[in-house]
């Protein structure tokens, strides 16, 4: 394993010490089950988007999420106080570029929002990260395009250490397989469960996780890794205990935040599968 289990440990064991206040700007479609699953993974979420208090939220703060699902004018001046501030205070902040490459708006949000400030994550499904690359994508709304998944994977993990190195951030690329690179350091995580994709707001978790794991640990390629396993492998739970006809979308969902109240070192040593990429 290439994150060893006292490792594994300890990043979970800091996240419900400290249980970090996150402070998250992002999207009214799945803002509620973002903040239940930070409350379940051990941290405390706050929502404020108010571009007159959103600098002050975020100075108390111990991490930043900002997610573009739903940005509007805004909010975007909401994140650029929040972001300047945490980067003012070397705060950890994440970045959900959500359906960046289907309008202008988005793709010159998050363009200039990587000109101008400092990411510690970046997490996106291909197309999102192909196209803060610099690459043609030709995004699905906020799904990728099938023409993106079919990217082999070697692909992929180029793609995440090139934007790695451009960004000085660990890239998350999520999928059947997810990527997590930094600079030339990259894994493969294949834990997860097909129903991950079925209702709104898995990736949105992520997100959210991966912030906690950062605000209450140093390290962004292994806090990154961390949310992964953790989202991913109580996927796996949830399915593990219900007979799979059962499942709809919604009692996935429900089970998923279960789950993730539920983890512990011990579930994700045991279920990790995590490959590094050895050039």
């Amino acid at each position: 394993k290439n994150m060893e289990n006292e490792e594994i440990k300890t990043y979970l064991n800091n996240l419900k010490q400290k249980t970090p206040l996150i402070h998250c700007i992002t999207n009214y479609v799945t803002v509620n089950d973002v903040a239940n699953s930070l409350i379940a993974i051990g941290a405390s979420p706050v929502m404020a988007d108010e571009p007159s208090e959103s600098g002050e939220i975020t100075a108390i703060s111990n991490g930043l999420l900002i997610n573009l699902g739903t940005l509007n004018l805004n909010t975007i001046k909401a994140m650029q106080n929040s972001i300047k501030m945490a980067n003012s205070l070397n705060l950890p902040v994440v970045l959900d570029p959500v359906g960046v490459g289907a309008s202008t708006l988005r793709n010159e949000t998050a363009i200039n929002f990587l000109k101008e400030y400092k990411f510690s994550i970046i997490k996106g499904n291909i197309s999102e990260i192909k196209f803060l690359n610099g690459e043609k994508s030709i995004a699905k709304g906020v799904d990728a395009s099938l023409k993106d998944l079919n990217d082999d994977i070697l692909n992929r993990v180029n793609l995440a250490k090139e934007l790695s190195i451009k960004t000085d951030a660990a890239i998350v690329i999520t999928g059947k397989i997810d990527v997590v690179a930094f600079k030339n350091e990259a894994y493969l995580l294949k834990n997860g469960s097909s129903l991950m994709g079925k209702f709104s707001g898995s990736g949105c978790i992520l997100g959210g996780i991966c912030a906690a794991f950062l605000a209450s640990n140093t390290n962004p390629l292994k806090s990154a890794i961390m949310g992964v396993l953790a989202e991913c492998i109580a996927g796996e739970l949830v399915r593990g205990k219900n007979v799979l006809s059962d499942m709809g979308s919604m009692k996935f969902k429900n089970g998923l935040i279960d789950e993730i109240y539920l983890i512990d070192d011990k579930k994700i040593q045991d279920l990790a599968k995590i490959e590094k990429v050895v050039k």
